[in-house]
């Protein structure tokens, strides 16, 4: 398959699998290029029939109005309650993110010769002439936050800009719309990338690209580390000014070499320590460039002092460096990385303060939902009380517990797989109070965050960070830090 540009898809048959966001996009999208398409999905829910009502109204009231595609009429099928069968006569199937590589429609479309892509993909291959580069960000944690960051320091030096991809608006929506209304179009995106979108995005080649951190996730759908990495590391193919890569993590630095780059692309590596040429890092306090100077090998260009990043979180700091990495690939001023970075504010549930309590700090980092994220949580406070459970989707502790126990003055335990952690905890840190709360509602939030106030000293940090999933007790994430951002809430209010 090698259509490139609108015109292509005009009167290709295309299924789409998936009646979530990035489906539905790809779906009105691709209709109102002319495209003949079916959207189908293996639910048959509440849910995924209203998705297919509204769907199906957009593209009856397009057709009405002859809207799309230069006229063209879009029409629009949607399957619910079968994801498997593919539609006869399909000649491309794009996929929205999380369905499985190894899903029955997808072996039927390879039994049928047919290319299976995802939403980044056609993103792609729907740019016209001059359109804005792309800056690609991946890794197993810290995605968000360092797009967010290359975004505001981009904005910071003029350009026009936007975070994309697996955050916030849908990035076909974003290349269809470039110019249109008299808006003026975009001068680069920062795209961040899944390793679900990467798999799917053959012919993806970006500016830049950087992967932060490489740590087990998703192995059930990628079926192995390796493959796992494999995809994350396609990020690199076909760079053409740098391929960014931590320092500290070496199986970064390798899927580098392993990449097939353009001539001239180059390794930019970025470390909490002092950094070599080619290299940005941190000396005396200030993030420091030895890269994107003239002489490297001598001379390093001041870029910003730690406390311009929010939190100054070891790991923060390294998302910012990735950050100014892409920002400074692509020509970006000093001063801008400054200024942008000071700009920036992170999510909530990311590291947030939520309140100061008789001496004792609470702080929300409900986003850190495995292993990796939550040893980067735990590595930026010197004395803990750590809130931790939930789903642990295969993970393992004894790592994580290893790595953190001289930090922990107590846990509290919560979810449904609480009982892995506090087993790890048994072996490595036998000496640290643990409570064992046995309950999987929401409710026991409030009762984690008093038996959490109770460990407490003076000095030390309640820390919410799971490394686990959400989804036994609340919808996700944000809810769960939501949860606990109201408890503290109530014992703050009971002081006064």
């Amino acid at each position: 398959m090698t259509t490139h540009g609108p015109a292509d898809f005009a009167g290709q048959h295309i299924t789409v699998a998936g009646l979530g966001v990035s489906g539905i996009s790809a779906a009105r999208a691709l209709a109102g290029l002319g495209a003949h398409l079916t959207v189908v999905d293996g639910g048959d829910g509440d849910k995924q029939r209203a998705a297919a009502r509204e769907l199906t109204e957009w593209a009856a009231a397009h057709s009405a109005s002859g809207k799309g595609g230069g006229g063209r009429r879009a029409g629009i099928t949607v399957r619910l309650g079968d994801g498997d069968t593919l539609p006869e006569g399909t000649e491309l199937v794009v996929t929205s993110p999380g369905w499985k590589p190894d899903s029955p429609l997808f072996a039927a479309a390879a039994a049928a010769g047919v290319d299976v892509v995802g939403d980044v993909e056609i993103a792609w291959r729907l740019r016209g002439p001059g359109a804005a580069a792309w800056l690609g960000v991946t890794g197993t944690n810290g995605k968000t936050t360092t797009v967010r960051m290359l975004a505001s320091i981009l904005a910071a030096e003029g350009l026009r800009t936007l975070a994309v991809g697996n955050i916030g608006t849908p990035i076909i929506d974003v290349v269809l719309g470039q110019g249109k209304d008299g808006e003026p179009p975009y001068d680069v995106l920062a795209v961040e990338l899944s390793s679900y979108q990467l798999h799917w995005a053959p012919s993806l080649r970006a500016h830049s690209g950087a992967v932060l951190n490489l740590a087990p996730d998703h192995l059930d759908w990628h079926g192995s580390m390796q493959a796992y990495a494999a995809d994350k590391g396609r990020i690199y193919e076909g760079n053409t000014v740098a391929c960014v890569y931590n320092a500290a993590d070496k199986a970064t630095e390798d899927l580098v070499r392993e990449a097939d780059v353009e001539e001239g692309c180059r390794a930019i590596g970025f470390t909490l320590g002092t950094p070599g040429p080619s290299q940005l890092g941190v000396v005396d306090g200030i993030l420091v460039d030895r890269a994107f100077v003239e002489n490297r090998q001598q001379q390093a260009q001041e870029l910003a002092e730690v406390s311009d990043v929010t939190p100054p979180a070891p790991h923060n700091i390294a998302n910012a460096l990735a950050a100014a990495a892409l920002a400074r690939a692509f020509g970006v001023r000093p001063t801008a990385v400054r200024d942008g970075l000071r700009a920036f504010h992170p999510d909530a549930h990311r590291i947030q303060h939520v309140a100061e309590r008789d001496g004792v700090t609470y702080i929300d980092d409900s986003k850190a939902t495995n292993t990796h994220a939550a040893e980067a949580s735990l590595a930026a406070y010197e004395h803990i009380v750590w809130i931790a459970g939930g789903l642990a989707k295969g993970a393992t502790f004894d790592e994580l517990v290893q790595k953190s126990a001289s930090r922990l003055r107590g846990v509290v335990l919560i979810g449904a797989d609480r009982a892995l952690i506090g087993e790890a905890l048994a072996r490595h840190a036998p000496d640290v109070p643990v409570v064992d709360l046995d309950r999987t509602d929401t409710g026991a939030m409030p009762e984690a965050v008093r038996e959490a106030t109770r460990l407490a000293r003076p000095g030390d940090t309640v820390l919410l960070a799971p490394a686990c999933a959400s989804m036994d007790m609340f919808v996700n994430y944000n809810k769960r830090g939501e949860a606990f951002a109201e408890a503290v809430g109530e014992l703050t209010a009971r002081d006064h």
